[in-house]
């Protein structure tokens, strides 16, 4: 399940993310991409409509076949990345990619959370990371946007991402399979006295009354600042400061940060799944030491201008980022149980991605009046406040929220 995700994680980021390097090859034929704050706005409106849509499609995740809207999602965002070789203006381009948030933004919440129902306990953090290698190697492959269409054209680049992606889902429909008893009709079939689905309100009341809920949400919506810079402007801020054209640069930047952050989950995953078995606060504790070395390496990454020094900073920054990224949904299934944890996510993907939205649209304005190197460097204090917090405010019971509301219930009904 995990190898048939990874290559709908890897898609999911690929057809996103080649557009960032392939700015000049389009601006060719449409010019209003040629100004810096109108590119920083296509990008912007991919993340505005999958920030929004998010947390509806995690409602959505917990109550219907996870399978069937992970299939629809891939079939619907490679559509539109094949229509999107055939834009001829910036505004077909903008309506493209908007649809395009709608259909990926149904796509995290529900593949995470049918990994975290895979895997309990043992294996959770490995297997998330696994799952979010495809992401960093789509993004790795999207920095060579420019470079295909330069040997092509940017329309076929987009023509044939969009086939493949077509292809796969018809794949995916004869071989991913739900958990059994994740829908309320399969968890009908296997009790004598069926319970009812839990309403949306009643779900979001006890997500949002949890205080740790509200600790996750921050440093994940804080650390999506640097995230989303690094994935929309890391390849122009290594063409301005190391003076080397955007052919070379794309690559560079993404396959740093791609690269590293597969070695971080490498790192992250099996550590956080050892330590968790002698301290409760392992994954939180492994989590906490991807966040701080991103600190330093994002000051290093603003203001180096030497490519060995840009290229350190990126596999520093990549390796927390992947030890970080890994420990996000097993954090939170130790507060959250899963009938409820792809909503939860849904919110925690919206307010990272609407964060990414306004980075990357503040980015595309202070590019000439501040420079993108003293914004990257910035953004490492703003990673601190969150660091801070993780440590102070996380202190769970149990690695999975399930088994806590168990044991309440055991020592309820003991007590009656």
């Amino acid at each position: 399940m995990v190898a048939l995700l990874w290559v709908v994680a890897l898609l999911n980021y690929l057809d996103r993310q080649m557009l960032s390097t392939m700015q000049q090859n389009i601006a060719a034929d449409i010019a209003a991409l040629q100004n810096a704050e109108a590119f920083g706005a296509l990008m912007a409106i991919f993340l505005w409509v999958y920030g929004i849509a998010s947390p509806f499609s995690g409602a959505v995740a917990d109550r219907v076949s996870r399978k069937w809207l992970i299939v629809g999602s891939l079939g619907v965002w490679s559509a539109v990345t094949l229509a999107m070789g055939y834009a001829t203006e910036l505004n077909q381009l903008m309506w493209l990619r908007g649809i395009m948030g709608i259909s990926e933004a149904l796509y995290i919440p529900s593949a995470l959370s049918l990994i975290a129902d895979y895997f309990t306990g043992a294996g959770r953090s490995l297997a998330v990371g696994l799952h979010m290698t495809g992401l960093y190697c789509g993004q790795a492959l999207g920095g060579f946007g420019s470079l295909v269409a330069t040997t092509w054209s940017w329309q076929a680049t987009f023509h044939w991402f969009g086939v493949i992606g077509i292809a796969y889902a018809l794949v995916l429909m004869l071989l991913l399979h739900e958990k059994e008893g994740h829908s309320a009709p399969a968890a009908a079939a296997k009790s004598a006295q069926p319970k009812k689905s839990e309403s949306v309100v009643r779900s979001l009341t006890v997500v949002f009354s949890t205080a740790a809920f509200w600790v996750i949400l921050f440093f994940f919506a804080t650390s999506s600042i640097p995230g989303w810079a690094t994935k929309n402007w890391l390849p122009t801020l290594f063409k301005d400061n190391l003076n080397i054209s955007m052919e070379w640069a794309g690559p560079m930047a993404t396959l740093t940060i791609a690269v590293s952050s597969f070695i971080g989950v490498m790192i992250g995953g099996p550590i956080s799944d050892r330590w968790v078995k002698r301290n409760v606060r392992g994954r939180i504790y492994t989590s906490a030491i991807g966040l701080a070395m991103m600190i330093p390496a994002l000051v290093l990454i603003g203001l180096a201008t030497n490519a060995w020094l840009s290229v350190l900073a990126g596999l520093c920054f990549g390796v927390g980022y992947g030890m970080f990224d890994a420990n996000n949904m097993p954090i939170l299934c130790q507060f959250v149980n899963s009938r409820r944890r792809a909503m939860a996510y849904g919110f925690m993907n919206s307010m990272g991605v609407i964060m990414g939205a306004i980075t990357t649209q503040l980015l595309g304005a202070l590019t000439e009046s501040v420079g993108l190197g003293i914004c990257f460097a910035i953004m490492g204090g703003i990673l601190l406040i969150a660091l801070a917090l993780q440590l102070l405010v996380l202190r769970p019971t149990h690695d999975d929220a399930d088994m806590a509301e168990l044991e309440l219930q055991e020592s309820i009904q003991t007590d009656i």
